[in-house]
């Protein structure tokens, strides 16, 4: 399988912080199936900045110690970008990073509680650029959450979206489940990956995810969604099916 988000690089941010725990978060994404992962780590946040050309040189120094260590797993470098004002420039100086530096899909966030107002401007401009935005696990943005026709909008607009494998395996609650699913069905989300930070608390949960998927939607949607993280890695044209808008009621205190 492929991991299109994780947090597998060394001390650059919230997830693995020595060269000794991105091995052993190597170790369990190959025990979970995954032969090629995605590094993504944050970028342009209050506390992480990694600019293109430092996660490139990190990413071939933890690909040549997982040689040495006989994991097979490959690491491609990317980027989780928080949205921000210079994105588009940044992009231009080649600053950003797309998902394995191919230029066609790009993974953005917006902050947990809301989705900033000039996300669809701001999206929609990117994708002028060539650049597909992907965005990370929207199923956990409270905004979205409350009014999923706030990400109907963008991925009707030509965004993507990643659900998170630790929500649809229940991780962050019977809510979240719930709604990951339903995001799947809607074609609201296109791609499943682990935003794995480490073993413990924030591990890969891909076998949990994947059965909860097939049992509830089908292995074709599985397939699918495995299908699609094969286009992402490697820059191809993603096929997706029109967004269904989901109506639900309202509900606080999810988080």
């Amino acid at each position: 399988m492929i991991d299109i988000h994780s947090h597998i690089l060394p001390g650059v941010d919230d997830g693995a912080q020595t060269m000794e725990d991105a091995i052993a978060m190597a170790r369990a994404a190959v025990e979970a199936g995954i032969h090629t992962i995605i590094a993504t780590p944050h970028h342009q946040t209050s506390r992480y900045y990694n600019e293109k050309e430092e996660v490139l040189l990190r990413v071939r120094e933890l690909n040549q110690v997982l040689k040495q260590q006989d994991i097979p797993l490959q690491v491609l470098p990317g980027q989780e970008v928080r949205l921000y004002g210079e994105l588009l420039e940044d992009l231009a100086a080649d600053k950003v990073l797309t998902l394995n530096d191919t230029g066609e899909y790009m993974l953005v966030e917006f902050p947990s509680s809301h989705v900033p107002r000039y996300a669809e401007s701001l999206l929609y401009r990117l994708q002028l650029e060539g650049v597909t935005p992907i965005i990370a696990h929207p199923e956990r943005n409270t905004e979205i959450a409350e009014n999923p026709d706030v990400l109907y909008n963008l991925v009707e607009k030509g965004a993507l979206a990643q659900v998170t494998a630790a929500s649809v395996a229940g991780e962050f609650g019977k809510k979240i489940k719930k709604l990951s699913l339903q995001m799947i069905e809607h074609q609201l989300v296109h791609v499943l990956a682990s935003d794995a930070h480490n073993i413990s608390n924030r591990s890969f949960k891909i076998k949990e995810s994947n059965d909860v998927i097939e049992k509830e939607l089908g292995f074709q949607v599985l397939s699918q969604l495995q299908e699609n993280a094969e286009a992402i890695v490697s820059g191809k044209y993603m096929h997706k099916e029109q967004p269904r808008q989901l109506r639900m009621k309202k509900f606080f205190g999810i988080f």
